[in-house]
């Protein structure tokens, strides 16, 4: 694989800035939509996605014109709670303890003010609650806290007191006390109606079951209907106004029965509000099982460490490993954070980082990964990374990544869901209107229903019937199940592509990778081991072996050319030393000339030399012998003249060949492009079963050459590693980069394979295919219920309860739809899809 200096990619002038806010208060897709729609009108926004499921909000800005801390406001004014997750400042807030009046919220506040690093604090005496905008890099919580406390008050973090206690699970256990109340209440409230209906008479029935309702409107469920004021105010409309819609004025209606004659709706309103309480637990509970991939990430982490300093040992938190610190693991024990081995020899199970299952063997010089199990000996190890910038970090980072962007068959979802709830509030008005302007006709339907479904009731007044029916409608829609389908499914997906080791950066990807025609592969270090080895040296007349290769190992010294290592491990087996470069150039591409010892040496391909002017013509058997065994071939010029060559072999790894005709077998076609000449390019593809050679391409032409296979096949896959592969990765409609490669090429892609197996592809693939099946049955699931179930109640066939437990029915179906893609095998060499 030819080489280019980093300068060589142009840089990436961009001056937008990224940051990640955790979203508090959506509840339903609908909030996701008005949040993402707000940001991307805010000024100095350049992109934004909200990912319901997870409650993020991805946002991409302009530092010049915005800040994280105005787009936290920017959400907060559309009535959402927000937290700062990546930038420059962080936003928190607490329970504030010891307040017993206004003067002292203002004692608390000016207190945190005073600090440095604090942007601002506002202290809400009635709520007991501080706000506070911060930079960490400035102050830390802790010394907040302890001014506060200084104050004579102490800050409480409910969500944070036990770091243990899962975020997710606080939440799940907080919709679930607030369904128990409603399901203890409102099964009285039943009761009560059933024995007033059946057995006895109950006196004062009416006041015990508006008595007992109260606490389940205005009570767990208000905040259900403090969302849906805060959506109206913002000129929205999402899931919880149709419940507030639904229920609301069905209990002030049923209110009235205390002084006009008017059917009983409290019964009605109160347990469309317990099943929504319950369908929003079980919803709670399905996202944080399908979340918890990324934390079993996050958890695999060592929570301490053991170094030596001053020649003892000391056992301390992660948070306190600095960078060079000598870490002491034994066998059995977890590597702390990522290192370089200074003394020692094991086997590692990294198989959490990388799905190799087998232990990789670990010497003086190599380099560990955070979170991996040391199983064999006792290893010294330094840190070379810790916190956010290590490898565990990054593949969160990742997967968080891929999780807060669309695919782009979401788009057209998301627009759908934008019209969703107006054009459900205006059917239903349309309902009502409906069934009052022609009862008649209303009421035949309903009448012939009834015969089927027993919950259809013919004995109600058309007007009573009328606002049944409107609720049934506001209940029965089901947005949520529209906005989970996709987050879900990729949330699921790259999570699990993550404990594989295929991290895959954006959902655009997912969607694309599916649908790919051909694959392209660079070759050393992709196809092949890229540990180039001197297999045959042939010298020429008045010239040796022995000088041919000093002379073009000493000038490939000053090469970072992968041979000018195979060319110095030959040197060193036979004990020579090298000689001093003067005058050393470097013709990209093609070889590089200079002077040792006072001879002009040229070391470089066959057209290289001959563009030097040098007669290659005695080396032509040779170099057609060994290219057609699949050998890269070196010559050398001395002084003008044609000293030798030098034939170099790079093995391909052990699974290319199963690799590529897994891939062929899928049914897309290969590609091999590098730089050797045709002959040694089709000897290697045809070991590798390629069916598409592109030859002698200079790593500037490899862009070309994607474009160029794009025309021909239509979507192109690049696979690459080197620094002279990031361009073409990004030209590629998928760019899949080695995790054994440069740091350029995996930031250039937009799938990297931790692994550096290219098998691996075809489990990304499979993954791509079986992420967007998931989608498409979301989808199908999710329209198929909206189209039947929303006529049905418009016709008056559907009670409210019965919608409202079939709408939850939809959302918690897809969620778990999205769940079951981890039971789909997707290993590389089984059978391919």
């Amino acid at each position: 694989m030819k080489t280019m200096n980093a300068s060589d990619i142009k840089p990436d002038t961009t001056q937008s800035k990224k940051c990640i806010i955790k979203i508090e208060g959506m509840s339903c897709a609908g909030c996701a939509r008005t949040v993402e729609t707000v940001l991307k009108q805010a000024q100095g926004v350049v992109s934004a996605s909200v990912n319901f499921p997870v409650e993020k909000a991805y946002i991409e800005y302009d530092e010049n014109k915005t800040s994280p801390a105005n787009l936290e406001e920017t959400i907060r004014k559309s009535g959402y709670g927000t937290v700062v997750e990546e930038g420059k400042t962080k936003t928190v807030s607490f329970d504030v303890k010891g307040m017993t009046c206004a003067g002292c919220a203002r004692s608390v506040e000016s207190a945190i003010k005073e600090i440095q690093g604090v942007q601002s604090a506002n202290v809400n005496f009635a709520a007991e609650k501080v706000t506070i905008i911060f930079d960490p890099e400035v102050t830390l919580i802790t010394s907040i806290a302890e001014k506060v406390k200084q104050s004579g008050y102490e800050l409480i973090d409910k969500a944070d007191a036990d770091l243990s206690v899962d975020k997710d699970e606080l939440r799940a256990n907080k919709a679930k006390q607030n369904m128990m109340v409603s399901i203890v209440l409102s099964s009285a409230i039943i009761s009560f109606m059933l024995v007033n209906m059946f057995v006895v008479p109950v006196p004062g029935h009416y006041f015990i079951s508006a008595i007992l309702g109260l606490p389940i409107i205005f009570g767990t469920g208000l905040h259900v209907h403090k969302a849906s004021f805060m959506a109206i105010k913002n000129g929205r409309a999402n899931m919880d106004v149709l419940v507030t819609l639904g229920t609301v004025p069905a209990f002030l209606v049923g209110l009235l029965g205390f002084i006009l004659p008017v059917h009983d709706f409290i019964e009605l309103s109160t347990s469309i509000i317990t099943f929504h309480l319950i369908g929003r637990y079980l919803e709670a509970r399905a996202k944080g099982k399908a979340s918890q991939a990324v934390r079993k990430l996050i958890q695999m982490g060592a929570k301490t460490a053991k170094i030596l300093r001053n020649g003892n040992e000391y056992e301390i938190e992660i948070k306190d490993l600095n960078l060079d610190d000598v870490m002491l693991i034994r066998p059995g024990e977890k590597i702390p954070t990522d290192g370089v081995v200074i003394e020692g020899y094991s086997q590692v199970d990294e198989s959490l980082a990388t799905g190799e299952s087998m232990p990789v063997e670990k010497r003086v010089g190599s380099h560990v990964i955070g979170a991996t199990i040391n199983t064999y000996g006792l290893l010294k190890v330094k840190a070379t990374k810790i916190g956010k910038d290590t490898f565990l970090a990054q593949v969160v980072r990742m997967v968080e990544e891929c999780q807060g962007s669309k695919v782009p068959i979401q788009e057209f979802a998301d627009r759908i869901t934008g019209y969703f709830v107006p054009g459900v509030i205006t059917l239903t008005l349309l309902t009502f209107v409906s069934f009052n302007l022609f009862p008649n006709f209303h009421m035949s339907i309903i009448v012939w229903a009834s015969q089927y479904l027993p919950w259809v009731n013919t004995h109600m007044s058309p007007l009573v019937l009328a606002f049944i029916t409107a609720t049934s409608v506001l209940v029965i829609a089901c947005p949520c199940a529209l906005g989970l389908g996709t987050p879900t499914a990729i949330m699921v997906g790259s999570a699990m592509g993550a404990e594989k080791g295929i991290l895959i950066r954006n959902g655009e990807a997912v969607q694309t990778l599916k649908d790919i025609k051909m694959i392209a592969f660079d070759k050393t270090g992709t196809l092949t081991n890229g540990k180039p080895e001197v297999t045959d040296i042939k010298s020429f007349d008045g010239f040796n072996d022995s000088k041919v290769l000093y002379y073009a190992a000493s000038l490939e010294a000053g090469s970072e050319h992968p041979l000018a290592k195979a060319l110095a491990k030959a040197v060193e087996h036979n004990g020579q030393v090298l000689g001093n470069i003067k005058d050393f150039k470097a013709v990209t591409g093609k070889g590089i000339h200079g002077n040792i010892d006072g001879v002009e040496v040229l070391v470089g391909s066959v057209n290289y030399i001959k563009e030097s002017g040098i007669n290659v013509s005695k080396a032509n058997e040779f170099i057609a012998r060994f290219e057609d065994q699949a050998k890269t071939i070196i010559l050398v010029g001395l002084n003008n003249e044609l000293a030798g060559l030098i034939a170099v072999a790079d093995e391909l790894k052990l699974n290319s060949a199963m690799a590529i005709a897994g891939i062929e077998k899928m049914g897309i076609r290969t590609a091999l492009i590098t730089g050797d000449n045709a002959r040694t390019a089709e000897a290697i593809a045809k070991k590798a079963g390629i069916t598409h050679v592109v030859a002698g391409v200079l790593p500037d032409g490899k862009v070309n050459e994607i474009i160029k296979l794009q025309k021909e096949f239509g979507l192109v896959a690049m696979v690459g590693d080197g620094i002279n592969d990031a361009p073409a990765l990004k030209q590629a409609n998928v760019g899949i980069a080695l995790g054994t490669g440069t740091e350029i090429a995996i930031e250039a892609a937009d799938v990297t394979l931790i692994r550096g197996d290219i098998g691996v592809v075809i489990s990304a693939i499979k993954l791509s295919r079986g992420i967007f099946r998931k989608i498409k049955q979301n989808y199908f699931w999710a329209w198929f219920y909206n189209a039947l179930a929303i006529p049905l109640a418009a016709f008056g066939l559907l009670h409210p309860l019965i919608g409202m437990v079939a709408m939850f029915a939809s959302s918690i179906n897809v969620v778990y739809n999205s769940m079951r893609l981890r039971r789909k095998n997707i290993e590389p060499f089984e059978s391919v899809i």
